[in-house]
Order: structure tokens, then C-alpha cells, then sequence
């Protein structure tokens, strides 16, 4: 986790993921949970607006931190399927880049009807992994460390399903957007390096250098309502 969340902390802090993270707010009421939240930065915001806003991740070395940064969200360690809450207890529920590293992702999702109250917001959002868009010199080289890095998650292309998994669930008015991630300078070279190193990451960082990197990923915004 060391390594992990000065990452984390770069990527919230580019103007698109904060753009991203506002376009999520929208409409959530006045209870909401953020499930695996993380170091808790959404929680955080949403608190700082006079929301009630409920952190919850599996790994308490993050809730930890959460609690520390943000001290006026509430935080507790619980799995994504097995909430802490109530039935109809709170008006918004959000999960942001979670589904894909979960071993039921529907589960999850059939949670966050039973703890929605009527009318209630579910917002859903994350990358498809299959969906890295890298600048190089060799592309079947990067198709290839793409798919390994995607196949090694319990469900890389969750987030094309989101509009589904809503539906099923019995969400209404469900609505898809996408929100491209760019990135053409340095700051994603630690990302890049998640997908493998040698000769194809040393590009890269000479791209970066040389102002020519480029890489975008789309990012899957997929929202509900809570039917009766």
C-alpha cells in the first residue's frame, strides 16, 4: 500500500479524475456511501458539503488513513457485498474503480439496491482494461502486456457491463457516459510501469521527455435509480 497510494493521490489529483469525481456528486442526496473509498477522498468532499457521507473499503490499513485525512466522514472496514447498513438507509450509493477487483461484482450491485431508499442514486464507475490507449512504437507488444495486466483481475470488463448489471437489478433510468483520462507527460509513467517494464516503458519515458507520449483511457460512468 506504500507504493500504491502516492499513485493514487497523483491520479485524483489531475484536473480530469477531479472532474470526473464531481460529475459523480451529481444528484446523490443526503446520505451517501462510497464503497471502496480508499484513503477517502470522496467521502471527504462530499462531507465538506454538508452530505453524511459513509466510507467503506475491505483493507483497514486504508480506512485507517481515510479516518485520519478525512475525520468528518464516517469509515468502516466491510466487503462491497456485505454493506454495514441498513435497508433504504441512504439516498446515494457510489463505487468508483471497485467492481472489477471483486469476486461477485453482482452481488455488490444487488447490494446497493437493498441499502438505496426509494428514488435513491446508484453511480457506478471505472475503466475497461481491456481499453488502454498507449502511443508506441510496437503496438502488438502493448496489446499484449494490456491483456496480461487485464487478465490477471477477477473481472477486467466489468465496466461494459455497469448498464447491464444496473438493469438487472431492477435501476431505472440508467444512464451510460464516457469520460477519457489523457495523459501526455510524465505523470503516467507509473502507471505504465503496472503493466510491465523493458525496452517498451524506456519509450515511453523517452516519449515523455521528448513531449510525444500519449496514452488515454476511457472511463465508464454508468448511473441508476432505485426503483420501488
Amino acid at each position: 500500500m506504500s507504493t500504491l497510494l502516492p499513485l493514487l493521490d497523483a491520479l485524483d489529483d489531475r484536473p480530469q479524475a477531479r472532474d470526473l469525481r464531481e460529475r459523480t456528486y451529481q444528484a446523490l442526496g443526503e446520505t451517501v456511501v462510497d464503497v471502496g473509498c480508499g484513503s477517502g477522498r470522496a467521502v471527504g468532499e462530499l462531507a465538506a458539503r454538508g452530505v453524511r457521507a459513509i466510507g467503506v473499503d475491505r483493507d483497514p490499513a486504508m480506512i485507517g488513513i481515510a479516518a485520519e485525512r478525512w475525520p468528518a466522514g464516517e469509515f468502516h472496514v466491510a466487503d462491497a457485498t456485505a454493506l454495514p447498513l441498513e435497508a433504504g438507509s441512504v439516498t446515494g450509493y457510489r463505487a468508483d474503480k471497485v467492481l472489477h477487483a471483486l469476486a461477485e461484482p453482482e452481488q455488490a450491485v444487488a447490494e446497493a439496491r437493498r441499502v438505496l431508499a426509494r428514488d435513491g442514486r446508484a453511480v457506478l464507475v471505472g475503466q475497461d482494461w481491456d481499453t488502454f490507449v498507449i502511443d508506441a512504437d510496437d503496438p502488438a507488444r502493448v496489446r499484449e502486456l494490456v491483456h496480461a495486466r487485464a487478465d490477471g483481475m477477477p473481472h477486467p470488463r466489468i465496466a461494459r457491463r455497469y448498464r447491464n448489471l444496473l438493469l438487472d437489478n431492477g435501476f431505472t433510468d440508467v444512464t451510460v457516459e464516457v469520460h477519457t483520462i489523457v495523459w501526455t507527460d510524465a505523470g503516467v509513467l507509473p502507471v505504465l510501469a503496472n503493466l510491465g517494464d523493458g525496452p517498451w516503458l524506456d519509450e515511453q519515458a523517452a516519449r515523455a521527455r521528448d513531449d510525444r507520449l500519449f496514452v488515454a483511457v476511457p472511463m465508464f460512468l454508468a448511473t441508476g435509480t432505485r426503483a420501488a
